[in-house]
């Protein structure tokens, strides 16, 4: 295992459970008066075809234009939802359902076993520490940072003796970081806080300091600005943060969107990944044992993604996808460490791999069909055993230091509450550490896995969650979600939220679309650039099988998903209109010529081609983005886009330009709106308040538009 450890452990907690009374009936509600949002005259020439962008003013966040328009979307939605006669009793029950005991998965570090514990409706956990079996007592909380608990804990980085520590910290859901170096013993502050940190960890070299990585600071908005070249930095303890050193990433060869640098645990090594897009890096050794050391290129292309997971001597175990598309861990001299080197410890297999190591062993973890399958090797790659888990679903964890003889991990499903066990490496016994205490029958509830053809006859496997006592009659409330990017994998996980719906008798389904990585990178690639629709594709058949099989119908079918997974709904939205009664698109990408232009958007372009590229590229994104296919006249399906006003990830500009086209174009009674969080960002580190205020909001939506007049909630 290599440093750095991001231990922040956010424990999952979600929402939502209630009855529904009634059955669905048309909603008859007053007649919206939209904001009016102004047009401007700005034309852009992409290849001899121009294109109008009207609502261009909308991506200036500074300006007080925007923020009135902001202001005047938020009143026009909340008047809509007030009208919703149980909004205020799913909101009471989100915040009752909430109201339980959260505890995260433990990691030791020095003496201490650390936690994270929320006791119900705090709006962050807290992180805990444990010495043998005295009492926990609190070492960082984060509800003591601000008032409304929209500062969040992002990450926490030891030393390797956990003598000091750097916590990160996150305000109003930014990317960007401030970041503070603790005695660990006494938690008092040792130094001034570094600032303007994005996208790091902390990586230490003894207790001398630690590297991380950042951006120049942008000109203009921090928010939207562009950022493309990231730096590596050293931090010398007890020094000013301008004195800094940057270490990889000062020189135009070097220059890259995303650098990260980490040790390896004896300090010996400091390891550089550089990437131009989230797929693929360069990358580069440099050992510290020797004075004045150069870098050694392991890799010089984009052509597979690694990373060390363990060193031992001079060792390196490098989990790759170079010439093996599911990946396969290798090891080589770290003398002479480039590809033709390397030598297989865990092969490729037909199933994706991901490798952890604790003691002197190697925990392999599969996705076969979207589900987990662990299992145990040493060091040589000699199989020690298969790992038992409880049921079909999905496990994580396994990570130690080497003189550990026994680890953690989680394992959960769609209808069994998160469970963490611990592991002794040694016997492979599993014993419960801790079960969730949701309020939760898991014994009511059915998950199974169906497979179902795509457009073009390619076949993908989706998750189906309900009650045992439904009727598959086509009159079932459902949510289909989706994601069908970057290579993410959707397992299937328990979420309280889910568990709500699940209890209103509601049907949960998540599809494994292509661009994810449940199958590797040959998944992955067939859902990129000129092959997108591909996902739209997966999605949209996902729902034509709810239908046709009894599940639901269009007048009850709600499509969800957030970020690439936004945009997933934007484009099904867009292209069949009549398959859907709910649209909830969340902080997605909908601006597909522009998207680019923002923060670390240029980052993305493996995955979705720029409209720079060429002509063909620029035709297809100009096909499919979801802000240029809102069409004049089209009756589309009830929405609410969701975004956050500190969302520099992906800029909320994408959705108040997509909103603006709905609410001009849209035609019929279905509301079209978008509602804007204040102090919130991309999504992680919400407020447990926010996020409950939130899903009563888009719970409320989504079935009164679905016809439901009434519910009851317990």
């Amino acid at each position: 295992m290599n440093k750095p450890r991001n231990t922040t452990g956010v424990v999952a907690s979600t929402l939502l459970a209630s009855t529904i009374l009634t059955g669905c009936a048309s909603q008859q509600t007053a007649q919206i008066i939209y904001p009016e949002t102004k047009k401007v005259s700005v034309v852009d020439n992409y290849f001899g075809t121009e294109v109008a962008d009207p609502y261009r003013w909308l991506e200036d966040d500074m300006s007080e234009e925007t923020a009135a328009w902001v202001t005047a979307q938020n009143l026009v939605t909340n008047k809509f939802l007030d009208q919703i006669p149980y909004r205020d009793a799913i909101k009471a029950r989100l915040t009752t359902l909430l109201d339980y005991e959260k505890v995260g998965m433990p990691f030791i570090e020095g003496d201490y076993t650390y936690f994270y514990k929320n006791d119900g409706l705090q709006n962050q956990s807290v992180l805990y520490r444990q010495k043998g079996e005295g009492e926990p007592e609190v070492f960082l909380d984060p509800n003591t940072f601000s008032a409304d608990g929209t500062i969040s804990l992002a990450g926490v980085f030891f030393t390797e003796d956990a003598s000091k520590a750097v916590y990160t910290v996150s305000e109003g859901g930014s990317d960007w970081r401030k970041a503070f170096v603790i005695d660990v013993k006494t938690k008092e502050q040792l130094e001034t806080p570094l600032v303007d940190l994005k996208f790091t960890g902390a990586s230490w070299l003894g207790n001398e300091g630690f590297y991380y990585s950042t951006y120049d600071k942008p000109e203009g908005s921090e928010l939207s600005a562009k950022t493309d070249q990231h730096k590596v930095y050293f931090h010398k303890l007890g020094t000013a943060q301008s004195e800094d050193k940057v270490i990889f990433g000062a020189t135009p060869e070097q220059k890259n969107r995303y650098i990260g640098g980490y040790t390896s645990d004896d300090d010996r090594f400091l390891f550089i990944s550089a990437a131009k897009s989230t797929t693929g890096n360069k990358f580069f050794i440099k050992d510290l044992s020797k004075t004045d050391s150069g870098f050694i290129t392991i890799t010089n292309d984009y052509d597979s993604d690694d990373y060390v997971v363990k060193t031992k001597d001079d060792t390196l175990y490098i989990l790759t996808n170079r010439n093996a598309p599911n990946k396969r861990l290798v090891k080589v001299n770290a003398a002479n460490p480039q590809p033709e080197h390397w030598v297989d410890v865990i092969p490729e297999t037909k199933d994706v791999l991901s490798v952890t190591a604790a003691g002197n062993y190697l925990i392999a973890e599969y996705t076969k069909d979207a589900v987990s399958m662990v299992q145990q090797f040493d060091l040589e790659g000699n199989k020690v055993r298969d790992i038992a888990l409880p049921e079909v679903g999905s496990a994580g964890g396994f990570s130690g230091k080497d003189w550990q003889t026994k680890v953690f991990y989680s394992f959960s499903n769609p209808k069994t509450p998160n469970t963490i066990f611990s592991y002794d490496l040694d016997s492979g016994k599993s014993e419960v550490h801790s079960r969730s205490k949701v309020d939760f029958n898991s014994e009511a509830y059915t998950s199974s896995q169906v497979f179902y053809s795509s457009k073009d006859g390619t076949r993908v496997p989706m998750i189906i969650t309900h009650r045992k006592d439904i009727e598959l009659d086509g009159s079932n409330p459902t949510i289909l979600y989706g994601y069908g990017g970057f290579g993410v994998s959707l397992t299937p996980y328990f979420s309280t939220l889910v568990a709500g719906w699940l209890e209103m008798g509601g049907v949960y389904a998540v599809a494994n679309l292509r661009g994810g990585g449940e199958y590797g990178k040959a998944w992955h690639d067939a859902g990129t650039k000129l092959q997108k629709q591909n996902v739209f594709d997966d999605f949209i058949a996902a729902s034509e099988y709810l239908i046709e099989n009894n599940y639901t119908s269009s007048s009850k079918l709600a499509i969800k998903g957030g970020s690439n997974g936004g945009l997933l709904v934007g484009a099904a939205m867009t292209q069949r209109p009549d398959l859907y009664a709910v649209a909830l698109p969340a902080v997605g990408v909908m601006d597909m010529l522009r998207y680019h232009t923002f923060t670390a958007g240029a980052g993305w372009a493996y995955d979705y081609g720029t409209a720079e590229d060429s002509k063909e590229m620029f035709e297809y994104l100009l096909n499919y983005s979801p802000v240029h296919n809102v069409r004049e006249g089209v009756d589309y399906p009830a929405t609410l886009v969701t975004t956050g006003d500190h969302d520099d990830r992906v800029v909320p500009a994408h959705s108040h330009k997509f909103a603006a086209e709905l609410q001009t174009k849209h035609k019929g009674p279905n509301p079209t709106l978008i509602r804007i969080e204040t102090d919130a960002g991309h999504g992680a580190g919400t407020p447990l308040s926010k996020t409950i205020e939130e899903y009563a909001d888009v719970y409320s939506f989504t079935l009164f538009n679905m016809g439901v007049k009434d519910i009851s909630v317990k």
